[in-house]
């Protein structure tokens, strides 16, 4: 399963999507238009339907059509569905926390002593530190129902929603099968389509409801009117078309939501099975759905706008399963284990929540792992991309449990994980690093210094395999500052980097990971062609040479070796005086909107830009994918071997 694959499939996909509404906005025109015309030749006078022949009835309403007419109606419903899904888009625009609220959902306190809310961070942060991305804030619906979803429109702003039913009834094994499947719909850009979907069929909803607003501020007019004025009438059934034509448009546009839905369910479940490489774990989640007398079923009001972003079908099974969002259980669980006997467990919820309960304070401690080393070279770094394997979830296990307690906790406290991330930016060269807290204290007082001291210094010196998962681990805290904090907090980062008027490659990849994460970025619009980001590739490509080298003649080496894979013959390595790291921000932005199945070809010559000289430091490993998660390619943890 190719991630960029499954991003250009998600890509064609919406693309498909876009096709079948056209199609389906042109029906609802002609519809209108016949609509209209219709209305237009009954309130007319000079004529009595209920006298003239079926002929000459439809005679009369194709006389009444214009052209006029027919571009004014396709200008008005086009309009309509255009400012209804731009509405619908402004208001996600703040991404997936816009739908958990809508959900109900609850930001879980990232420093909760609730077991089963412990339970769930856990288990989202090790497949996030797995997986080389972002943790994701994670949301709880006040729900029995076994059901979660990843909302958003890139993993800078996506969420976890869980209910309380699957958090309580799950084990641990499940509960990762269901965050993996989650964390699938957020790599492969199901997400995207998902949220686009909403925005569009909300569009055709807008005319049911303009219809329905019609028939309403009727009513009263057609109690009191003449039986000679008949435009009330005509305005009532242009209001009463308008919510059959609103409603018809949203079923079909239903039908399509669902069909492409149900595709990629199946996708995710087989994604979840790679990531945990335990099919008992899912397959044990969807039969308790199956066993459970709440199943999957949502009930919040707004359940059916978002359906088709459950893990499990949301809603009652529609009318020949044509409306579900899903595939049927047994089939989802038959693909995951092909002799399955057909038959749920049957759960006694009362005594399984307690059972449930007792495991849960006995599976929030990892055992101790053995160091693990990976042997890789660039074709399996571009395998591992958005594919973590056992040994990456073991790893990040290992990776939280290496963590201190009080680090862990600081990470998860909004002041706490800020002195975290200055910590790590701090000098190792003592006279600098007293200059640095100097500067600093331009933008805190004496008190404020004096309190980020106690998680900055632990952080300064933290082991160099854990600064990238730490990182990753405070993001969803600093997610929560407010524009004056986190103004502030970016003012105090910028300080300390340019402490020595010098900003080196590894203060930029910390500071490019936060940036990238924290504020709002349009979505790439993955067009661009390689070939046409010729000096983009040079200049990533130069930085990475001489990030892993001694030498101008080896970063001379590393830099050829590289460009011989992208296909730049042409092109010349840079001096490190020859761009800025405004230069490389920028070449990294533009990278970013390749076309998905343009990015290999670029992480391939990158990855052999580092790996060249067969070992890999520390440091390129997160250069490489600090870079990596700017071009949205998620790459998993890996430490030094020999090839």
């Amino acid at each position: 399963m190719n991630f960029f694959e499954q991003q250009d499939l998600a890509h064609r996909n919406t693309k498909r999507l876009v096709f079948l509404l056209c199609f389906a906005v042109i029906s609802l025109v002609v519809i209108t238009t016949l609509l209209f015309a219709t209305a237009i030749y009954l309130s007319n006078d000079k004529h009595n339907a209920s006298m003239i022949s079926e002929p000459s009835v439809w005679q009369g309403i194709t006389h009444a059509m214009s052209l006029n007419m027919f571009i004014g109606i396709s200008l008005t419903v086009c309009g309509v569905i255009f400012l209804g899904s731009l509405y619908k888009l402004f208001e996600l625009s703040s991404g997936g926390r816009t739908v958990a609220e809508a959900m109900g959902g609850r930001l879980i306190n990232l420093s909760t002593a609730n077991a089963d809310e412990r339970k769930i961070l856990n288990v989202v942060e090790e497949m996030a530190i797995a997986s080389g991305t972002s943790v994701p804030p994670v949301y709880i619906l006040d729900d029995d129902a076994i059901n979660a979803f990843a909302a958003g429109h890139t993993p800078q702003d996506a969420v976890i929603g869980i209910t309380r039913g699957c958090i309580q009834l799950l084990n641990r094994d499940e509960l990762q099968g269901v965050i993996a499947h989650e964390f699938s719909h957020i790599f492969h850009g199901d997400m995207k389509l998902n949220m686009r979907l909403v925005a569009l069929l909300n569009g055709i909803l807008l005319l049911g409801l303009i219809g329905t607003f019609l028939v309403r501020s009727n009513n009263n007019r057609v109690a009191f009117t003449s039986s000679r004025n008949k435009s009330p009438f005509a305005i009532l059934g242009i209001g009463m078309g308008l919510i059959v034509i609103g409603y018809t448009g949203t079923f079909f546009g239903n039908l399509i939501k669902s069909a492409v839905s149900r595709q990629r369910e199946f996708l995710a479940d087989a994604s979840a099975v790679k990531f945990t490489r335990n099919p008992e774990g899912i397959a044990g989640a969807l039969k308790k759905i199956g066993g459970y007398p709440f199943g999957s079923q949502l009930h919040h009001n707004n359940a059916a706008e978002f359906s088709h972003m459950y893990f499990s079908q949301g809603l009652n099974n529609s009318f020949l399963q044509l409306m579900a969002t899903h595939p049927p259980l047994k089939e989802r669980i038959k693909r995951i284990e092909p002799y399955w006997s057909g038959d749920y467990p049957i759960i006694d919820v009362s005594q399984f929540k307690a059972d449930v309960y007792e495991r849960q304070r006995t599976e929030a401690v990892y055992p101790t792992l053995a160091p693990i080393e990976f042997v890789f070279n660039a074709e399996q770094v571009l395998d591992t991309i958005a594919q973590p394997t056992t040994a990456h979830i073991n790893y990040a296990q290992q990776t939280i449990n290496a963590i201190n307690g009080a680090m862990h906790d600081a990470a998860h406290n909004a002041w706490d994980a800020q002195a975290l991330m200055l910590g790590l930016l701090l000098d190792k060269n003592i006279q600098q690093q007293e200059q640095q807290w100097l500067l600093l204290a331009n933008i805190f007082n004496a008190d404020e210094i004096t309190s980020l001291k106690k998680s900055a210094m632990p952080a300064s010196s933290l082991e160099a395999s854990l600064r990238l998962p730490i990182i990753e681990l405070s993001l969803p805290t600093l997610k929560q500052l407010s524009p004056q904090q986190y103004q502030r907090f970016k003012d105090a980062l910028t300080t300390i980097i340019r402490a020595d008027n010098h900003v080196n490659l590894l203060e930029w990849s910390f500071y490019r990971i936060l940036i990238h994460n924290l504020e709002p970025h349009t979505t790439p619009k993955r067009l661009a062609d390689l070939s046409q980001l010729q000096k983009e590739a040079s200049i990533l490509l130069s930085a990475i040479a001489h990030a892993g080298t001694s030498s101008i003649e080896e970063a001379q080496y590393a830099f050829n070796s590289s460009k011989t894979i992208i296909g730049f013959d042409e092109i010349q390595i840079l001096l490190q005086t020859d761009y800025t790291l405004t230069d490389l921000n920028q070449a990294v932005t533009r990278l970013n909107n390749l076309k998905p199945l343009q990015k290999p070809k670029l992480l391939k010559a990158l990855s052999q830009c580092v790996l060249q000289d067969g070992k890999i430091t520390t440091d390129e490993a997160e250069l490489f994918r600090a870079i990596a998660d700017s071009l949205d390619c998620p790459i998993p943890p890996f430490l030094t071997s020999a090839i």
